[in-house]
């Protein structure tokens, strides 16, 4: 078991990194074991458009390629609602526009959470 999760720890690490090094902004993955009962890590980053969220996605697709990673559900692609979620089973992905991360506050609701990576430090 601990192998499995040993895995996904890194993997939910280069989302992360990936989303920063593509300038996705206040990117954050949390530890949400503990919290949660449906996924194990939060990954929450901050696009700067619509057209920045869609290139972030391809290159995530890419990624999960590289890691044999296959989404659960086909993502909502909503441009009116400025919020993508990616459902790995083991992390989930929010990426958000600036105004509905504020409104939602995601970080407050998981405050318990073990931050494991963090663009700010």
């Amino acid at each position: 078991m601990g192998d499995m999760s040993d895995k996904h720890r890194e993997a939910v690490m280069r989302i992360a990194t990936l989303l920063e090094d593509a300038q996705a902004r206040d990117t954050i993955a949390l530890d949400v074991r503990e919290s949660c009962g449906f996924a194990d890590y939060f990954v929450i980053a901050t696009v700067n458009s619509q057209g920045h969220l869609r290139g972030l996605i391809v290159q995530l697709d890419e990624l999960f390629d590289e890691l044999d990673l296959v989404p659960l559900h086909p993502r909502r692609r909503d441009s009116q609602i400025g919020w993508v979620l990616i459902d790995l089973g083991f992390a989930v992905i929010h990426l958000m526009t600036e105004e509905i991360r504020a409104f939602y506050e995601l970080e407050r609701l998981w405050f318990s959470a073990d931050e494991i990576y963090s663009s700010a430090s």
